[in-house]
């Protein structure tokens, strides 16, 4: 079905473009230096969060539904909860620490991985598969914009994420 597909494809572009900008950050803090690798950091946390978050509630649940590979599901699961202990270990350290830019280098490495399995396999599969596609992506869009609104609204002063500057005021679940 054509729509479908469009939809698919609408969805994983989406998906596609928060790998793209994540793995931006994760160079960028490579080659910045003092305040600016803790901003860069600070916007990469919130932007893996919200992504995480819509993969887990929302994504991972219709793809499992409709393709046979619980593996691929259970390590693509597996992976994000290595992110969250990452990130909340990253969140009890200060940016200059040396163990914070190892332990967010580590990171990066996961998630580039992540992606790449995740484009590579478990994504052309799903555009296959019969996902209600656009209830699906209504559901993702409402989500996600719930969830900038609070994540802006958390972190003041970031300017990096591309979401923050049209975040609404009203967030309803």
């Amino acid at each position: 079905m054509a729509s479908k597909a469009g939809v698919a494809s609408g969805i994983v572009q989406m998906l596609k473009e928060d790998h793209n900008k994540v793995k931006e950050l994760f160079e960028e803090f490579e080659s910045a230096e003092g305040r600016e690798r803790g901003e860069i950091a600070k916007t990469a946390i919130q932007e893996l969060e919200v992504h995480a978050d819509l993969e887990e509630a929302l994504i991972y649940p219709a793809i499992r539904k409709e393709i046979e590979e619980d593996d691929m599901m259970n390590e693509a699961v597996e992976e994000h909860h290595l992110v969250h202990v990452l990130i909340k270990e990253l969140k009890k350290l200060k940016p200059n620490d040396e163990k914070f830019q190892a332990k967010f280098k580590v990171l990066g490495e996961l998630v580039k991985h992540h992606i790449e399995e995740e484009e590579n396999e478990m994504l052309p599969q799903a555009e296959e598969s019969d996902i209600d596609w656009e209830s699906l992506e209504t559901r993702v869009m409402k989500r996600k914009e719930a969830l900038m609104a609070k994540t802006n609204g958390r972190g003041k002063g970031s300017t990096r994420s591309s979401s923050s500057s049209r975040a609404p005021k009203k967030a309803r679940r």
